[in-house]
């Protein structure tokens, strides 16, 4: 193995996981849940009104991503694995990253541009998902097939130590607390003005230098395999794509498995968009306690994530796939069934009990601990089990489709969370579509080959 090309290959899930940490789960969506409530109830909403109505924009938004990534990525993929280049697509997708991170600087507490700020974040998660399917191809031609689920865990363990890192400096150095201070009491760096939330809003333009830093190493050590370069054919690529599509109703466990991975990543990817928005909305936590927050459930997810890829190597990705669904639907019980008072009914104590902390705050912290490290498991094991339905030569392709079963219905469990939260009112109530995603995925995986179909 090419030691130097498998680091490489890992510094994309160092330079891009922070997009997810700190944009869509822990600092970004909490600031924008709390400046879209401010504004709602600005133009005559009541609170709670407020906070559904700011729930189910960024839902609508999210959705409008998903659809747009569900359409285009099994044609990407296609059309890169009939031309054999994937570089040049990520170097492509990478700038759409940038572009899109970087313009969330421009959401101002005041008067805020909700829908500008929606679709740059929508721009740049299209990026980061479009370059995930190039470079999650190379994996089949990083190793022997039994080393593939260990590098594959390590791979979403060094991610998210890079998100840790990232959401740490930002805390330190950056982020405002309410006194105006950053979480080790100086004043943000660059004489952000804590007043116009400057240090908050510095998170897009952070999150897209960090992300052009590091993908140096990626550009650097992992060079494509040599090979025929072809001119990119688009009839060609949909042409063999449609067979790969046929040919599913022949293939019950890859089939099986696709539907499966769509529903457990859709909900997967909607509690990780949701989070920080219940965090700031039905439990009011400011924003640099969800980054505080977004520490530990990060730590979590890189040490699980490695451990999962120990045990994906022991027993095949499928079992840690199972455990994972089975702890995060434990999770969403959880949210549904608790508020700022009571837990599944049952009234809490009114006194903190670790600092300033109440028990739901407890409660919070330990499943946002459950859900970084059993959704970065989950990841890693899934992607293992991609790589043993597809070949080396058709990976893009296949990771495509992968990708489209992630997609097809992305826009699925924002837009239910969405409706079920402006029908009812409930942000709480509005989490319980997740439940039956993750327990249909579960009852899918029956017909799922432990050892895949890659040579079919």
């Amino acid at each position: 193995m090419d030691r130097r090309r498998i680091w490489g290959w890992w510094f994309f899930d160092w330079a891009s996981q922070p997009y997810h940490t700190l944009l869509l789960t822990f600092i970004f969506s909490v600031y924008f849940a709390e400046v879209a409530k401010r504004h709602f109830i600005a133009i005559g909403d009541g609170v709670s009104l407020a906070g559904a109505h700011a729930q189910s924009l960024w839902g609508y938004g999210l959705s409008v991503s998903g659809i747009v990534i569900a359409l285009l990525a099994p044609v990407l993929g296609a059309v890169a694995d009939t031309s054999g280049r994937r570089m040049p697509w990520v170097w492509l997708f990478s700038g759409l990253y940038v572009i899109g991170a970087a313009g969330l600087w421009l959401l101002m507490p005041q008067q805020p541009a909700l829908i500008q700020a929606v679709v740059l974040f929508g721009i740049g998660l299209i990026g980061v998902e479009f370059a995930a399917i190039f470079t999650n191809a190379m994996l089949p031609g990083l190793a022997p097939r039994d080393e593939i689920g260990r590098l594959s865990g390590s791979g979403y363990a060094f991610g998210y130590l890079g998100g840790v890192a990232a959401l740490a400096i930002m805390l330190a150095l950056f982020q405002e607390t309410p006194s105006g201070r950053t979480l080790i009491g100086i004043e943000p760096l660059f004489g952000l003005d804590p007043a116009e939330r400057e240090g908050t809003r510095f998170v897009g333009p952070f999150v897209a230098i960090w992300y052009a830093v590091f993908m140096i190493p990626f550009f650097l050590w992992v060079k494509e395999a040599p090979g025929p370069r072809r001119p990119i054919r688009p009839g060609v690529a949909m042409r063999d794509l449609w067979a790969l599509i046929r040919s599913l109703r022949h293939r019950p466990s890859l089939a099986s498995w696709l539907v499966s991975s769509m529903l457990s990543r859709d909900a997967l990817n909607a509690l990780y968009g949701f989070g920080g928005v219940y965090a700031g909305t039905v439990l009011g936590w400011p924003v640099f306690l969800a980054g505080v927050f977004g520490v530990i459930s990060a730590i979590s997810a890189a040490i699980i994530s490695w451990i999962g890829g120990r045990a994906d190597r022991c027993w095949g990705p499928r079992p840690v796939i199972i455990a994972c669904i089975l702890v995060l639907i434990a999770v969403c019980v959880t949210l549904v069934g608790m508020d700022p008072a009571t837990l599944f009914g049952i009234a809490m104590p009114e006194a903190p009990l670790l600092g300033s902390l109440r028990l739901p705050d407890l409660v919070f912290f330990f499943c946002g601990a459950l859900i970084g490290g059993a959704g970065g498991a989950l990841q890693a094991a899934s992607r293992t089990m991609m790589v043993r339905h597809t070949t080396e030569e058709r990976a893009t392709e296949g990771f495509g489709l992968y990708a489209l079963s992630g997609k097809a219905t992305a826009f699925l469990a924002p837009f239910l969370i969405a409706v079920v939260t402006g029908w009812t009112g409930n942000q709480r109530i509005g989490i319980s579509p997740l439940i039956a995603l993750f327990l249909l995925a579960l009852v899918l995986l029956v017909w799922v080959r432990p050892e895949g179909e890659a040579k079919q």
